[in-house]
């Protein structure tokens, strides 16, 4: 985790309009990956379940309302500041005040097509 001691931090659900009603309970969901940001980790396609109670940390995936639409990224820490990072270098990575804009973070991920290919990032 680039040196850096975790720190967790609770995350509550969502409030906002754009998170939509479905979510508003607190319980996880899922999502499919869209585009290559998060590659070579998550590929186009895959399942990711959110939980939007969760807790985040430096290093953990978490999908962010950012520059007005919510993205799927790793949160880092550096500096003393708060970062969210894609997996790929094509992208740039993205500045954040704190961690308000955190919605939710990843607990596991699934090919749709792949029985096996279940992969949890947080027990």
């Amino acid at each position: 985790m680039n040196g850096h001691r975790r720190k967790t931090i609770p995350i509550a659900p969502a409030t906002d309009a754009a998170a939509g009603d479905s979510c508003s309970d607190g319980g996880a969901y899922a999502l499919m990956v869209l585009g290559d940001s998060m590659l070579p980790e998550f590929a186009e396609g895959e399942v990711i379940v959110v939980e939007p109670e969760g807790l985040a940390g430096d290093g953990s995936y978490v999908i962010a309302w950012h520059g007005g639409e919510h993205i799927f990224r790793q949160l880092v820490a550096r500096d003393g500041r708060w970062w969210l990072h894609p997996l790929n270098p094509a992208h740039a990575d993205a500045e954040i005040p704190d961690l308000s804009c955190v919605r939710g973070v990843i607990l596991q991920k699934q090919r749709p097509d792949v029985r096996r290919s279940r992969k949890r990032y947080i027990e």
